[in-house]
């Protein structure tokens, strides 16, 4: 009896235990990204600048060359009156103010709001004969020096050029956008429909006109593609 009892025994404890089998792979350690360390933010230092009574403004820094600023304006504009003027803007056409600069028009390449923005720097400069030749900032621009100056801002020009020599500047004809009209005396622009001419100075004090003039007895040019 004793003996079927260790045999039972023997079989459970055989039955028990466990079979052989390949060990398992160790588990592929699992690595966890940190997040980059973000550089920290600036201490900014907000300032209120409160006006200053009877400050006229005069600290600050005018335009180089421009010297005749014009006359100070002597009442509010009319926010009526601008907006019916905004309605009525082609927005191919540039427009000449009544103050001597000139607004560009909303659909017109860079280059032609370039020429615009650098004409409206020296709208209202004097006209000093050979200005603009010997250095870009001068005290005053000739008809030449003016348009020179205008077109190199717009990177059209590496230095400035006299009438004559720009009669046979860029490509022949009118342009879409621009168009230079020049002869052996004088020379004048037309940008996005408005004039940039010295000899308009005499009469409105400022380079840009709404009206064109004759252009009998000139040469048209125009920049490639304007």
């Amino acid at each position: 009896m004793v003996a079927v009892f260790a045999a039972v025994g023997a079989g459970a404890f055989a039955l028990g235990a466990p079979s052989e089998q390949a060990a398992p792979a160790p588990a592929k350690a699992r690595v966890v990204e940190q997040p980059a360390e973000l550089p920290p933010l600036p201490k900014l230092r907000p300032k209120v600048v409160e006006p200053v009574a009877g400050d006229t403004g005069t600290s600050i820094t005018a335009d180089p060359g421009l010297e005749d600023v014009g006359p100070k304006p002597t009442r509010a504009a009319s926010g009526a009156r601008l907006r019916r003027s905004v309605g009525r803007t082609d927005i191919t056409k540039a427009t000449a103010l009544s103050n001597g600069v000139a607004l560009p028009p909303l659909e017109a390449p860079e280059e032609v709001k370039q020429i615009i923005e650098a004409g409206n720097i020296i709208a209202r400069s004097p006209y000093v004969w050979g200005g603009g030749h010997g250095k870009w900032l001068d005290k005053g621009y000739d008809c030449s020096g003016s348009v020179s100056f205008a077109l190199a801002a717009a990177g059209l020009l590496s230095g400035p050029l006299a009438s004559g020599p720009l009669m046979s500047w860029g490509e022949a004809g009118r342009g879409k956008w621009v168009t230079i009209y020049a002869n052996q005396g004088h020379v004048f622009m037309e940008v996005a429909g408005i004039r940039f001419d010295t000899s308009g100075q005499r009469v409105t004090g400022s380079r840009w006109q709404n009206p064109m003039r004759s252009t009998g007895g000139y040469v048209a040019r125009h920049p490639p593609g304007l």
